[in-house]
C-alpha cells in the first residue's frame, strides 16, 4: 500500500497547494463566489463536469450498476440530461442576468423579496445536504486506504475540502476541479472501466454470467427511470451549485459550448459506472452490501500505485461535487439570509470589499464544519442525495421554470407553490420512505396546481418588474448590474 499513500498523498498535497495559489486570485466578491466571471471553454466545461459528478454519481452509479446492470446508469444519464438541457435553453440567459444566486434571478423577475426569502431557505437546504452527500462519500475510500472508522475517512476528506474553498472560493475550487476533472477522466474511464470489463471475462463473459435484465437499459422500472429524469435532470436545471458555475463563464456563448460538452461527459460516465458495477456483480456476487462494490473492485483488481490513482479519481469526484455545494451553500447564507436578516445595502471600496470575501470564508468555514458533523451521522450516499433534490425539485422547480416562461406568474403565486412544494416533499419523505417515488410527484404537482391558481387568482406582476427583467436577459443591463451585484 506504500505506493497507493504516495499517489494520495501527492494528490492531496497538489489540491492544498491549488488551493492556496487561488487565495491570491480571490480579492473581491465576485472573484470569490464566481471567479470573476472570466472561465474559457475548457475551465467552464471541466468544471461543471467536476461539480455534478461526485460520489453519488461514482460510488452510488457502481451500486446501483452491481444492483440493476446497465439500467444502474440512469441516475448518472439524468443528470447529463439536465446538463444538456440547462445549457441547450437556458446558460445564455442566465449569464445574462449577472447574478449570484437563484434567489437573486426571482428577485428580478417577481418583485418584492418574501420570494427570494423561501427560495433562499430550500436552496440552503439542499445546498447543505448536496455538501454532506459527497462528504459521506470519503469514507469509502478512507476505509480501504487506510482501513480507519468511517468518521475518520469524512473528517479527513472533508477537512481537506473545506481548507481550501476557504482559501480561495470558486478560484480555488474552479482550479481544483480541472486536476480532479482529469485524474478521474483517467482514473474511472481509462483504468478502472477496462481493468473491471475484462477480468470480468469481457462484455461476452458478463452475458453469460449475469441474468439478462443486466443488460436491459430499463430494467430499473419505468418509475424510477420517471423519478431520476425529474429529480436529478430537473434538479440540475434550477441548483445553485450548478447556476452558480453557469454564472462563471467568460460569455454566453462558452457557457452553452462547454456545458453541452460537460452533459456528453457526464452520459459517458454513467454507462462506464454502471459497467463496472456489473463487472463487480460477476466477481464479488455475494457482497453483504451494494454500497461496498466500488471499494472492493478497485482493492482487489489493481495493484499498487493504480489503485492509489483510481482511489484518488474516486476522491476528486467526491471534492469536486462537495466544494461546489459548500460555495453554494455559503453564497446562499451570506448573499439570501445574511443579507436580509442584517437589512443594510453592501457598501464599496476596498474595505468592503476585504470584508465581504471575509465574510463568505467565514460562513464557508462554519458550514463545512457543520456538513461534516452531519455527514458522520447520515449512512446511504444515494438517500442523502435523493433527499436533496426532493426538497430542490419539490420546491423551486415550478416557481423558477414559470419565471422564465409564463410572464402571468406572480410573486404570490411563487411563495405559495415553493412552500406547499417543499412541504409536501418533506412530509411524502417521512410517510412513504426516501426511496419512494410519491414525494416528488406530489411535490411537483402541489407546486404547480398553487402556482397556477394563486397566480390566476392575484393581480398580474407590475410592468415596471417585467421590464426590468426582460432588459437584465437581453443584457441590456448589463454594465450596471455587474456594477450592483458587485458591490
Amino acid at each position: 500500500m506504500v505506493a497507493d499513500y504516495v499517489v494520495i498523498a501527492l494528490y492531496i498535497a497538489g489540491m492544498l497547494g491549488i488551493g492556496w495559489y487561488g487565495l491570491r486570485l480571490a480579492r473581491t466578491k465576485s472573484d470569490y463566489l464566481v471567479a470573476g466571471r472570466r472561465l474559457g471553454w475548457f475551465m467552464y466545461s471541466g468544471t461543471m463536469s467536476a461539480v455534478v459528478l461526485g460520489g453519488a454519481s461514482t460510488v452510488g452509479g457502481v451500486k446501483l450498476g452491481y444492483t440493476w446492470g446497465i439500467s444502474g446508469a440512469w441516475l448518472v444519464v439524468s443528470i447529463g440530461l439536465g446538463i444538456l438541457v440547462l445549457h441547450a435553453l437556458f446558460a445564455r440567459r442566465l449569464v445574462k442576468l449577472k447574478v449570484y444566486t437563484v434567489s437573486e434571478m426571482l428577485d428580478l423577475r417577481y418583485g418584492g423579496k418574501s420570494a427570494s426569502t423561501i427560495s433562499g431557505i430550500v436552496m440552503w437546504a439542499y445546498t447543505l445536504m448536496l455538501t454532506v452527500t459527497s462528504t459521506l462519500a470519503f469514507a469509502t475510500v478512507f476505509k480501504v486506504l487506510l482501513d480507519i472508522p468511517e468518521w475518520t475517512g469524512i473528517a479527513i476528506g472533508g477537512g481537506i475540502v473545506v481548507l481550501y474553498s476557504v482559501l480561495g472560493g470558486m478560484w480555488s475550487i474552479t482550479l481544483t476541479d480541472i486536476a480532479q476533472f482529469v485524474i478521474k477522466t483517467i482514473g474511472i474511464l481509462l483504468v478502472l472501466l477496462p481493468v473491471s470489463v475484462s477480468a470480468a471475462g469481457g462484455f461476452g463473459g458478463m452475458a453469460d454470467r449475469l441474468d439478462a435484465s443486466f443488460f436491459d437499459f430499463t430494467s430499473i422500472g419505468t418509475g424510477s427511470i420517471i423519478t431520476y429524469v425529474l429529480t436529478y435532470g430537473f434538479g440540475l436545471l434550477i441548483g445553485q451549485d450548478i447556476w452558480q458555475r453557469v454564472f462563471t463563464a467568460r460569455t454566453p456563448r462558452v457557457a452553452t459550448g462547454g456545458g453541452i460538452g460537460s452533459g456528453v461527459y457526464c452520459l459517458i460516465y454513467g454507462l462506464a459506472g454502471a459497467l463496472i458495477g456489473a463487472a463487480a456483480k460477476v466477481l464479488y456476487p455475494t457482497l453483504a452490501s451494494a454500497q461496498d462494490a466500488f471499494a472492493t473492485i478497485v482493492e482487489d483488481l489493481l495493484p499498487a500505485g493504480v489503485r492509489g490513482l483510481v482511489l484518488a479519481a474516486a476522491l476528486s469526484a467526491m471534492m469536486s461535487t462537495a466544494s461546489g455545494a459548500l460555495i453554494a451553500c455559503s453564497t446562499v447564507s451570506t448573499t439570501d439570509l445574511m443579507a436580509k436578516l442584517r437589512g443594510k445595502a453592501a457598501s464599496s471600496g476596498n474595505n468592503a470589499e476585504d470584508a465581504e470575501v471575509s465574510k463568505n470564508r467565514v460562513t464557508t468555514l462554519v458550514l463545512g464544519l457543520v456538513a461534516i458533523g452531519i455527514a458522520m451521522v447520515v449512512t446511504d450516499v444515494v438517500a442523502a442525495l435523493t433527499i436533496a433534490y426532493n426538497i430542490l425539485v419539490g420546491g423551486l422547480l415550478v416557481a423558477i421554470l414559470g419565471g422564465l416562461f409564463w410572464k402571468r406568474g406572480t410573486r404570490q403565486g411563487a411563495v405559495a407553490s415553493m412552500a406547499v412544494g417543499a412541504l409536501a416533499a418533506i412530509v411524502l419523505m417521512i410517510v412513504d420512505g426516501m426511496d419512494a417515488n410519491s414525494p416528488i410527484y406530489w411535490g411537483l404537482g402541489s407546486s404547480l396546481l398553487v402556482y397556477l391558481v394563486v397566480s390566476l387568482a392575484t393581480p398580474p406582476t407590475p410592468a415596471a418588474v417585467l421590464g426590468h427583467w426582460s432588459d437584465r436577459l437581453a443584457g441590456r443591463e448589463t454594465v450596471a448590474a455587474e456594477k450592483e451585484f458587485t458591490q
